[in-house]
């Protein structure tokens, strides 16, 4: 998928207010589909977002993450709060949220909403989630790879000296794959193997 970004990339600072949201690239893969990314995400995304999060049919979302809870039960509003930077991808044609990743402070290796919240974030602000997500149509089409890099490089710029950190059940193996092909690697110290949470870092 080939991205074409905008020229307005300094005019904003991260993390962006709540339910607003800039267009900063436009994409269009080899056969032709158009996409827009921005950063942020308006009511009618995260109305989009909350459905999505809350079908039953898509098995693998809701057997590999916690978006069920966090976004389809739970609040948008106080996942924000945790200063988290979402970017999606839109498809034109039908303005639908093809895919998702956001980022934000969080202390390396504690354990997502899916696998039961841990210890309280420590003060390593330095460390910063790294988390994707694309949804049934759009899968399996190649987008998400260039998009995942063009949002952190997005995201990297705004915030200098940061290290990125996923987190993942290591039973996930088109995840833990992703994560290698851009970069990351596992981190068996702040990984739990015996409880199937791998952590990688870049």
């Amino acid at each position: 998928m080939k991205i074409i970004s905008k020229k307005n990339l300094e005019n904003f600072s991260l993390p962006l207010p709540i339910y607003s949201s800039v267009h900063i690239a436009d994409a269009i893969t080899k056969d032709g589909e158009e996409f827009s990314i921005f950063i942020g995400l308006d009511k009618k995304y995260t109305e989009q977002l909350q459905r999505l999060s809350l079908d039953k049919t898509d098995v693998d979302l809701q057997n590999n993450t916690g978006d069920r809870r966090r976004f389809g039960e739970g609040s948008y509003e106080d996942w924000y709060r945790k200063d988290r930077t979402p970017f999606m991808l839109i498809h034109k044609r039908t303005d639908a949220l093809a895919a998702l990743v956001w980022f934000g402070p969080k202390s390396l290796g504690k354990k997502s909403i899916k696998f039961g919240i841990e210890e309280k974030d420590k003060e390593q602000t330095y460390w910063h989630t790294a988390v994707w997500r694309s949804y049934p149509s759009f899968r399996g089409k190649g987008l998400m790879k260039n998009f995942t890099l063009f949002a952190m490089d997005i995201y990297e710029k705004k915030f200098s000296g940061l290290r990125f950190w996923a987190g993942m059940d290591n039973k996930n193996n088109a995840s833990v794959k992703f994560s290698l092909a851009l970069g990351f690697k596992a981190d068996e110290e702040n990984s739990d193997l015996a409880a199937n949470w791998l952590v990688v870092v870049k």
